[in-house]
C-alpha cells in the first residue's frame, strides 16, 4: 500500500545571486518560475519554467542556480525569460524527503517532471530533457504535489 505525502513549497525567493549563494551544500530539487507571466500549457496555465536537480553537495542547489543565473548552464530559455521579468525560485531539500523516498534523487526529479506532464500536458517550457519513468508498482509513496503554488505566488 502506498503512503500519501503532500508536498508544499516554501515562500518563493527572488532569483538572484544573494539568494542562491546561501544554498551551497544543499542537495535537492529546485523550481524556477515567473513572477507574473503565465505559460499556456496544453491542459492548464502555470508560471513554472524549469524543474532542476542537484545530486551532490559539491554541485549544490546554490551552484546550480548560480549557473542558471549567470547563463553558464546554457539554458537559453531561462536567460531570456529573466531578460523580460525578474524570476523566482523555490526548492526542496532532499535530506528532508529521504525518510519517505527510497530511490535516487534523479528518480525524484523524474517523478516531479512526469507529474507536471500529467497535470499540464507537456514538460516545463525550459526543461530540455525527459524524465525516466519509475514504475508505480515500485513506489511505496504517492507524492501529492501542490502544483497550484505556481499559479498563486
Amino acid at each position: 500500500m502506498q503512503k500519501d505525502i503532500s508536498i508544499y513549497f516554501d515562500e518563493p525567493k527572488s532569483f538572484e545571486p544573494t539568494n542562491t549563494k546561501a544554498l551551497g551544500g544543499i542537495v535537492g530539487l529546485y523550481f524556477i518560475f515567473t513572477q507574473k507571466t503565465f505559460i499556456q500549457y496544453p491542459f492548464d496555465k502555470s508560471k513554472l519554467l524549469y524543474i532542476g536537480m542537484s545530486e551532490k553537495k559539491t554541485n549544490s542547489i546554490g551552484n546550480r542556480l548560480s549557473g542558471h543565473f549567470e547563463g553558464k548552464s546554457k539554458n537559453v530559455g531561462l536567460v531570456n525569460y529573466r531578460k523580460i521579468e525578474p524570476l523566482l525560485f523555490t526548492y526542496l531539500n532532499f535530506d528532508i524527503l529521504k525518510t519517505n523516498w527510497t530511490f535516487r534523487i534523479e528518480d525524484l526529479e523524474s517523478y516531479f517532471i512526469l507529474s507536471f506532464v500529467e497535470h499540464y500536458g507537456v514538460y516545463p517550457i525550459c526543461n530540455n530533457k525527459t524524465g525516466a519513468e519509475i514504475h508505480s508498482s515500485e513506489l511505496k509513496v504517492n507524492l501529492k504535489i501542490d502544483w497550484n503554488y505556481f499559479k498563486t505566488k
